[in-house]
């Protein structure tokens, strides 16, 4: 009974904290309204105290390995490492006014302040997001500490110790945990949360599983094709592929394997989609607000730049599917969907979903903010709401949806932390530039060495970590190098991007795919295996458009706009999924043999490579494969299966 109310007692509180801290960051970034008007905050006082807030937020909704509220040292650490928190942001409120009036140098105390609040942060970061992102930020602190010890260009200038810690880990507005980075997501990437949490419980999202089901139900993917698109539309407003696969794949997952795909295919479709939403417009992981800022152009600008790109990764993914079908001589079934028909009601809450997202559109097109057109999507949102009869029954679950966008920010924030300090560490040695050197003069002028290894470091670096720190790590160690081989910097982070959210399904640490797996009942690696391979357009379309800047679309991408070059791209992009995606599954309309596998796989790379010709001999193959295809099947029995 005891421990029964001691819970209750602890979710009462979280949930009354993670409300406050929704309520306190809206407050700080809600436009005016006539003459009214709450923030901005001032800034010094703003960042210490929601800090704070979020720190007590994860100290008491902490859990334990098993998903279980903390209890013995787990709960007596995380209440310690808030209070640490607490007392070093107001530290740093200290620090920051008497900064106002004087120059001051900082001491031993300022350090160890500096020092125990990261570790604190760490802390926080390893119990909710895993030992990659922690381990990342402790490795900046080690490297910040022992930079002058290092061999060759690894080795840092040397200085006062308590200067380099307590300027560059917490006390400044413009590096650390509470520098740049940090004031970017708590205006701009905030109320896209919020936005995302409302309108998951909103409760929009089992229609979009019956709509997507009775949509796709006529196809031989069935519920392959259902998970592609209700991820799709899930994706756009999540944020997380995690939350996406779990949101979508215990519907979803059970009914492909029911249609005759295998375990690790039915995850792997899943995981891929899910991944995939995550460069889905409007929201985007929230990456998209950051890159706006990094790169210094407005927020529609790079929602325009991914249109073309995510559009080509979907239609990937269902024409992965439609060869699997074949191979497994899969056939349309609208019987055996085994999901209820969608409503009326079902289609009426397709308006919580798009009517928000459409308002953000519209008001960005009219020169809006990014987070003021957020705030008017919340507050479109919340009476539309009522329009679901479960909300209007329950209203409290606004309130509780509420409180979930503060409390999955304040777990961000978290992993914000950690990259603070990797961000600031790299900027106060100057790696990033020096690495970027010496890549450049090793590699010469081999712009596709250069990117296969930032491709890989994205992918390792990303690894276990959310999508939004693994674009903003990866960024600021990769694009120096990039930007020497004359990318433009929105390409540059576009593809830095791209390669990060992959991550989330390239083995090993494929933690969508893991996910996934939980769901199918099939084998992590074999289902990140397949993820990988029916998503390998997530891979193969950064490289395209690094060489290609046209399928970015917008001017800032280095290319110039004109529709014939642009509808001739879009074509050689129908035309490289389609012979690249029936390579990797081996089938088209019979068996492929290796020999045209991988003439085929050739062919799509040849559609995009550089230089003269090499596109118009990429065509010509492809079309000497087809049709040496469809002849060897009008005169060839089909396989037994087919």
């Amino acid at each position: 009974m005891n421990k029964t109310s001691s819970l209750n007692w602890r979710d009462a509180v979280a949930l009354t904290l993670a409300l406050g801290v929704t309520l306190y960051g809206m407050g700080n970034v809600m436009p005016a309204i006539g003459d009214f008007r709450l923030g901005p905050f001032p800034m010094e006082m703003f960042r210490a105290t929601f800090i704070t807030l979020c720190a007590w937020v994860v100290a008491i909704g902490l859990k334990d390995a098993k998903g279980a509220p903390a209890s013995g040292w787990l709960w007596w650490v995380g209440l310690l490492a808030a209070a640490v928190l607490s007392y070093a942001a107001w530290s740093y409120y200290g620090v920051a006014i008497a900064m106002d009036d004087a120059m001051m140098l900082f001491g031993q105390r300022e350090a160890v302040i500096a020092v125990a609040a990261s570790a604190a942060a760490l802390f926080f970061c390893w119990r909710i997001w895993g030992a990659p992102v922690a381990l990342l930020g402790a490795l900046g602190i080690v490297y910040l500490i022992t930079g002058p010890y290092w061999p060759g260009f690894l080795q840092t200038a040397g200085g006062d110790l308590n200067e380099l810690l307590a300027q560059n880990l917490w006390y400044s507005l413009d590096t650390g945990i509470l520098g740049g980075t940090f004031a970017i997501v708590i205006t701009t990437v905030f109320p896209f949360i919020v936005l995302g949490a409302l309108l998951e419980g909103a409760g929009a999202g089992d229609s979009m599983i019956r709509i997507a089901f009775s949509w796709m139900r006529n196809t031989a993917g069935g519920p392959a094709h259902a998970a592609v698109l209700s991820s799709a539309l899930f994706g756009s407003v999540s944020g997380s592929a995690v939350a996406n696969v779990v949101g979508t794949g215990v519907v979803t997952i059970p009914m492909i394997k029911k249609r005759g795909f295998s375990a690790n295919f039915a995850g792997g479709v899943e995981a891929a989609a899910s991944s995939g939403g995550q460069v889905m417009p409007p929201i985007m992981g929230a990456a998209a607000l950051v890159m706006a800022d990094y790169v210094g152009v407005s927020y529609l600008t790079v929602v325009l730049a991914v249109l073309l790109p995510v559009m080509a990764y979907y239609a990937s993914l269902f024409a992965m599917i439609l060869f699997e079908s074949r191979r497994l001589g899969i056939r349309a079934d609208a019987s055996a969907a085994g999901v209820e028909a969608p409503t009326g009601q079902d289609y009426l809450n397709m308006l919580l979903v798009f009517g928000p997202l459409a308002l953000i559109v519209l008001l960005l097109v009219q020169g809006l903010s990014a987070a003021g057109a957020s705030m008017a999507a919340i507050a479109l949102l919340l009476p539309l709401s009522f329009i679901n009869p479960a909300i209007r029954s329950k209203p409290a679950k606004l309130v509780k949806s509420l409180a979930n966008g503060g409390s999955t920010f304040a777990g961000l924030l978290m992993a914000i932390a950690a990259v603070g300090i990797v961000i600031s560490t790299l900027a106060a040695t100057g790696v990033p530039v020096k690495f970027g050197v010496l890549l450049t003069q090793a590699l010469g002028q081999s712009m596709l060495v250069a990117l296969l290894l930032v491709a890989g470091a994205c992918i390792v670096l990303g690894m276990g970590m959310p999508t939004l720190p693994a674009y903003v790590t990866v960024a600021a160690i990769a694009l120096p190098s990039m930007k020497a081989f004359g990318l433009e910097p929105l390409t540059a982070h576009m593809f830095v991007f791209f390669i990060a959210v992959a991550s989330a399904i390239t083995p090993p640490v494929a933690i969508a795919a893991y996910a996934a797996a939980a769901i199918s009942g099939g084998k992590p690696i074999g289902t990140a295996v397949e993820a990988s391979r029916i998503g390998i357009m997530i891979f193969v379309v950064p490289f395209a458009f690094a060489y290609n800047p046209l399928i970015l679309t917008v001017p800032e991408s280095g290319a110039v706009f004109a529709w014939g070059p642009y509808l001739l791209l879009i074509l050689k992009l129908a035309v490289a999924i389609y012979v690249l995606a029936s390579a990797l599954i081996r089938f088209d309309k019979q068996a492929l043999g290796w020999p045209e596998t991988l003439a085929r796989v050739a062919a799509s790379v040849l559609l995009f490579a550089p230089g003269g010709h090499t596109d118009m001999v990429g065509a010509a193959l492809t079309a000497a494969l087809l049709g040496f295809h469809h002849l060897k099947g009008r005169t060839a029995p089909v396989a037994p299966n087919a």
